[in-house]
């Protein structure tokens, strides 16, 4: 059964859904949203385990695909544009290859419809090391945190997610479900791979990222036949939040792009 998915609505005009990446939330994409709202109605959605929307204890692609598909069709969206990041574009691409009404225009920031090696397992277990109701303060929490995590730049990121609740913090992330669902959440469907989504399709993905290799370009191919790239240059996974400027032109090029 689809959850009924928490999200922030920003502005008027065609419709843009906007899906977060794993460990995020739909509140790290406002400036995005601030952004676009003179010209769009834009809707940042927390995916389920995420933000202020519901737990559950499983969190596979088509489910979350079916989540955001519901969403739409509460809303009364027309055939919106998705824009999806990391997690959140392998859920884009999800919905666009199960529910194609439901999607006018697809943009896929920095993943590939591919099986990736397990980069998040560490993460999880770092941030269930922390006991989130015995820290004393943020300060704490996030110094802690470093210790444990392979890359300690992403504590500030991931402390997003440990909030105030009542005389003590708490982690608003659902890190049991994740947990178990790393396996398939690095993975694609394989069910998908025989299907294709013939709407305008962009991939925009950071240069000096390693998620999206040359060789992962085919793989969009067979899929998303109307597929085009856009790469920023010097810009990491986090592509919209390191190259802000650049990424918001690559975004309205593909939102200009009209479906058919």
């Amino acid at each position: 059964m689809a959850l009924q998915l928490a999200f922030e609505d920003t502005g008027t005009g065609p419709p843009v859904v906007v899906l977060h990446g794993l460990f995020g939330s739909g509140a790290n994409w406002r400036s995005v949203a601030r952004a676009l709202a003179p010209h769009h109605r834009v809707l940042c959605v927390d995916l389920r385990n995420h933000g202020h929307s519901p737990w559950t204890d499983s969190m596979d692609y088509l489910e979350m695909a079916d989540d955001v598909r519901a969403l739409i069709a509460r809303q009364g969206l027309s055939r919106p544009t998705v824009v999806g990041h990391s997690m959140g574009g392998k859920t884009a691409m999800a919905l666009a290859l199960t529910s194609p009404a439901s999607v006018g225009n697809l943009v896929v920031v920095d993943i590939a419809p591919v099986a990736y090696a397990d980069r998040f397992t560490p993460y999880v277990e770092a941030m269930r090391s922390i006991d989130a109701a015995a820290t004393a303060s943020r300060t704490e929490a996030q110094r802690r945190l470093a210790e444990r995590l392979p890359d300690p730049a992403t504590a500030p990121f991931l402390l997003q997610n440990l909030v105030s609740r009542n005389d003590h913090f708490d982690w608003r992330l659902n890190l049991a479900a994740i947990g178990i669902s790393v396996p398939v959440l690095s993975a694609f469907p394989t069910a998908l791979l025989g299907r294709r989504f013939t709407g305008p399709t962009s991939l925009i993905h950071g240069g000096a990222s390693d998620y999206v290799a040359v060789a992962d370009l085919e793989s969009f191919e067979d899929l998303f036949p109307e597929f085009e790239v856009h790469t920023i240059e010097d810009a990491g996974h986090w592509v919209h939040a390191e190259k802000p400027d650049a990424f918001l032109i690559a975004l309205r090029q593909a939102l200009d792009r009209a479906a058919p």
